[in-house]
């Protein structure tokens, strides 16, 4: 008698908009939203119709009140990594470089806490899959 396995199951996939902010001293921003543990790029799920760009140009102005043209973010690409807080699900992400000059982000929504790292916090952080894998500097 043989027995088989079923299938491994596959990742269920969470659509993103998120953000790689950089400040003048080569630090990544990253946010823990309320309830959770790992901080993470700031950015959300779309709304219907949005496009990957006005997703996270609203997003931003809402977790952090900075005000972004979305025609002014520029396009790293599509990147996918484990969900941080979702078990079993992969997050997909519209990735775009912003630059927010002179404003300072701010915690608002469900914003809990925000912090600028490099590659050396990450070993003092739960970080995002997402962030840790891709775009923490240095």
């Amino acid at each position: 008698m043989t027995t088989s396995n079923p299938a491994p199951a596959t990742a269920r996939s969470i659509r993103v908009s998120a953000a790689v902010i950089l400040n003048d001293r080569d630090e990544l921003l990253l946010v823990r939203k309320a309830g959770t543990t790992a901080f993470m790029q700031p950015g959300g799920k779309p709304e219907p119709g949005e496009s990957p760009s006005e997703t996270l140009s609203r997003e931003l102005l809402e977790e952090l009140g900075l005000a972004v043209d979305p025609a002014e973010l520029r396009p790293l690409g599509l990147y996918t990594a484990a969900a941080a807080n979702e078990p079993g699900f992969s997050v997909v992400a519209d990735v775009f470089e912003v630059a927010i000059g002179d404003q300072v982000p701010v915690i608002a929504a469900e914003i809990e806490e925000l912090r600028w790292v490099v590659r050396a916090d990450a070993a003092e952080l739960e970080i995002a899959p997402l962030a840790r894998e891709n775009f923490l500097p240095g």
